[in-house]
């Protein structure tokens, strides 16, 4: 009976041992914000451990980057308040502004929380995005428009250019079969005197 209480009290101290060397959770909610200018943000820190602990706030300005103590920023649209027994547990911005665009971390006991996304955007006039959308249009139509010019232009400058040299060219002169011959009258007229060189075989020329 002894060995057995002793084995419980043995099983009972190393799940104590365990529970107490157990990593500690930080969890933050939410995980991230879209929100306009002007919005109230509140983001809640939570530990796996419900002690007296006093929670550490940090900013990055993106995911990776150096992370700056909340405490040295002096701004007074972030406060702090208390949760249970966890000090400054929750972080609340009030009137969020452009600057306050970021990632926020919180650190328990040197274990430090997933972070929380915030995107903090200005607030869109329908007019004003319409009149933009129409501008962007029309720039589009105006771009569209200087490039067909642009074409047309190179195509009649290549035109001229066929044409100024068709009209350079210049056709060859026809050859004739008979020019630069020199045919011998002999003194007298061509058909004249084709009579004199026709005469009969054996008859004297008159050459001779």
């Amino acid at each position: 009976m002894r060995w057995m209480l002793a084995g419980c009290w043995g099983l009972v101290l190393i799940s104590l041992s365990v529970a107490d060397n157990k990593k500690l959770q930080i969890r933050q909610k939410p995980r991230f914000y879209g929100v306009t200018v002007n919005t109230n943000v509140p983001i809640y820190c939570s530990s796996s451990r419900q002690d007296n602990s006093t929670v550490q706030w940090f900013k990055a300005n993106k995911i990776g980057d150096e992370q700056t103590p909340l405490l040295t920023l002096i701004d007074d649209n972030i406060n702090f308040q208390n949760h249970g027994f966890m000090q400054k547990a929750y972080l609340y911005i009030t009137k969020i502004q452009m600057r306050h665009s970021g990632v926020y971390y919180c650190m328990v006991n040197e274990t430090q929380g997933p972070g929380t996304e915030v995107n903090v955007f200005r607030p869109v006039a329908m007019e004003k995005a319409l009149y933009r959308s129409n501008v962007k249009d029309g720039l589009i139509v105006f771009q569209g428009f200087l490039l067909a010019v642009f074409i047309a232009a190179l195509f009649l400058r290549k035109q001229k250019l066929w044409e100024q040299r068709d009209s350079e060219y210049e056709e060859p002169e026809t050859d004739h079969i008979y020019e630069g011959l020199a045919i011998e009258t002999c003194g007298g007229g061509l058909y004249e005197e084709l009579s004199v060189y026709a005469q009969a075989e054996g008859a004297e020329a008159p050459w001779e």
